[in-house]
C-alpha cells in the first residue's frame, strides 16, 4: 500500500513538472503605490525584479517630479513583444520592450486613463480614458494619438474579439457596455448592465461570451458575443475585482477575485453558473490571469503586495511571491524572456511587505480594514471603510490618542478610502500593539482593529 502511495505521489510530481510554465514566460503586475512593474518567473515562482517607472508614494508630489504616478493598468501586443503600462495619476501610456524590459516610448492622454489594449491585428492601441468619455487610439510605432472614440462617461476597460471586428468596452460610471465596430471606430450598440462600476472584462476561451465584474455591487455579468445580449448575472461577493478562465479536465472554469472576502471563487461556465470552490487568499485579491497551459491562475494581492499562484487541478495555492505595493492589473505572457534568470534593466524590489489590520464592527453596521506600509521613520496608513452611513464623517484614532490621525467622509453608498500618516508598524509586533478605532464624528466607535 505504501509503495502504491509513493508511486502515485511520484506520478503526480511528474505530471506537475511536465505542466509547469516555461522559464521563458513572465508574470507582470502594475504596482500602484511604488509605480513599478514587478516581473516574475512563473516556472520558479520568483520575483526577478521591478521595472521602475516612478518613485514610490508619497515621493511624487514635487512640481519638478517627472516619473509616473499610480501605475495601474497593463496590456500587451499580440506577438508579446510589447507591454503597455497605464498610469492614471500622470495620464500616461508607457510602451515597454518585453525582451529587454526597456521603455521604448510614452504617450500622454486625457484625464485618468485606466486600461489599454492592442487591437487584434496589433496595429492600434486603444486606451480607455476613464476620467472622461472617450478612448484614445494610439499608433504603437510612432506613439502618437491618432483619434478619439466617443463612449459613454467613464470607460473602464476595452477588449477585442480575435476576429478583429468588435471591441467591448465596460464603464466605471455608467451602467452600460459599448460595442464598437473596430474598422469604423463607431459605437454600434449599448447594452444595459447591473451597475455603473465595472473595472474589468474578459472573454471565455472560445470567445462566445464576455464576463464583466461589478465591483460596487459584487456581481459578474455574462454577455453573448453573438447576440450581444446579457445571458446571466452571478452574485459573487463584496469587492469583486477581476476574473480569469481556465480549462480544467475538459471544462472551462471562471476564477473571480473577491477582494472584500480575501478569496478567489471558482464557477462553472455552463448555462447556469455554479460555485465550485472558494479559495482563501492573501489580502485583497485584485488582478488575475491564467497561464497559457491552463495549469495556473496568478492572483495579485492589492493589500498583500505580491502574487499568489493557484494550481487549477487542485484549487490550492502553491506559491506566494512578494512584489510591488498595491498591485492592480496582472497579466501572463509566454515566451518573452531571453533566459530563465534574465534580469536586464530590472531593479531589486523597492518596498517591504505590507501589514494588514482587520476592522470589526462594534454594532450591526460597518466593515473595513487598514493597510500599513512603512515609509522609514513613519507609516502610510490606508483605510478602507464600507457599509457605514452615507455622506457622514468618520475619524480614525490610534490607541489612546485624543486627536484623530485622519478623517473621511463617506459617499452615497457609505464607503470611504484614504491614506494617513502615523507610527503604527513600529508597535504592531510589540506586546501592547496599537489599537485602531474608527468613530463617527462626535459619536461612538463603529469599527475597531482585530489583533
Amino acid at each position: 500500500m505504501k509503495q502504491l502511495a509513493l508511486a502515485a505521489a511520484a506520478a503526480l510530481c511528474c505530471t506537475c513538472a511536465a505542466a509547469a510554465p516555461s522559464p521563458l514566460d513572465r508574470v507582470y503586475t502594475a504596482d500602484q503605490n511604488t509605480n513599478t512593474i514587478s516581473v516574475f518567473n512563473p516556472a520558479s515562482n520568483t520575483l526577478l525584479g521591478q521595472i521602475k517607472l516612478g518613485n514610490a508614494r508619497p515621493d511624487v508630489l514635487s512640481p519638478l517630479y517627472r516619473g509616473e504616478i499610480n501605475v495601474h493598468g497593463l496590456g500587451f501586443s499580440p506577438d508579446h513583444k510589447t507591454l503597455i503600462a497605464i498610469a492614471n495619476g500622470s495620464n500616461s501610456v508607457t510602451f515597454i520592450d518585453t525582451a529587454t524590459n526597456k521603455v521604448k516610448g510614452k504617450t500622454y492622454v486625457g484625464r485618468s486613463p485606466h486600461e489599454g489594449f492592442f487591437t487584434a491585428n496589433g496595429k492600434e492601441v486603444w486606451v480607455v480614458v476613464r476620467g472622461e468619455d472617450y478612448i484614445s487610439v494610439i499608433d504603437p510605432v510612432t506613439f502618437k494619438e491618432t483619434r478619439r472614440i466617443q463612449t459613454d462617461l467613464g470607460p473602464g476597460m476595452v477588449q477585442f474579439h480575435p476576429d478583429g471586428k468588435l471591441a467591448f468596452v465596460v464603464s466605471s460610471f455608467t451602467p452600460t457596455v459599448d460595442i464598437i465596430d473596430v474598422a469604423s471606430h463607431a459605437v454600434i450598440k449599448r447594452i444595459s448592465v447591473a451597475s455603473p462600476f465595472s473595472p474589468f472584462l474578459q472573454f471565455t476561451p472560445d470567445y462566445s461570451e464576455i464576463w464583466m465584474t461589478h465591483k460596487d455591487v459584487g456581481k459578474v455579468t455574462r454577455i453573448s458575443t453573438t447576440t450581444l445580449e446579457v445571458t446571466g448575472v452571478i452574485d459573487t461577493g463584496f469587492i469583486t475585482n477581476h476574473l480569469a478562465f481556465a480549462k480544467v479536465g475538459g471544462e472551462v472554469r471562471a476564477y473571480v477575485t473577491v477582494g472584500g472576502e480575501n478569496a478567489v471563487k471558482v464557477y462553472s461556465t455552463g448555462k447556469e453558473a455554479r460555485l465550485l470552490a472558494t479559495i482563501a487568499t492573501g489580502a485583497l485579491p485584485h488582478g488575475a490571469w491564467t497561464s497559457d497551459d491552463n495549469t495556473r491562475v496568478y492572483v495579485g494581492l492589492e493589500n498583500g503586495d505580491g502574487v499568489q499562484v493557484i494550481d487549477t487541478a487542485t484549487n490550492q495555492i502553491i506559491a506566494t511571491m512578494g512584489g510591488g505595493q498595491a498591485p492592480q492589473a496582472l497579466i501572463y505572457l509566454s515566451n518573452v524572456a531571453a533566459s530563465a534568470d534574465d534580469r536586464a534593466n530590472l531593479v531589486p524590489r523597492v518596498n517591504q511587505d505590507a501589514h494588514n489590520i482587520q476592522l470589526k464592527p462594534t454594532g450591526d453596521a460597518g466593515k473595513g480594514f487598514i493597510v500599513v506600509r512603512n515609509l522609514g521613520v513613519t507609516d502610510a496608513i490606508e483605510a478602507f471603510l464600507y457599509k457605514l452611513k452615507p455622506d457622514a464623517q468618520y475619524d480614525v484614532y490610534i490607541s489612546d490618542q485624543t486627536a484623530p490621525i485622519g478623517s473621511f467622509r463617506t459617499n452615497a453608498m457609505g464607503m470611504a478610502n484614504g491614506t494617513m500618516i502615523g507610527p503604527v508598524r513600529s508597535t504592531a509586533a510589540s506586546d501592547t500593539p496599537s489599537t485602531i478605532t474608527v468613530k463617527e464624528a462626535g459619536g461612538a466607535a463603529v469599527l475597531v482593529s482585530v489583533r
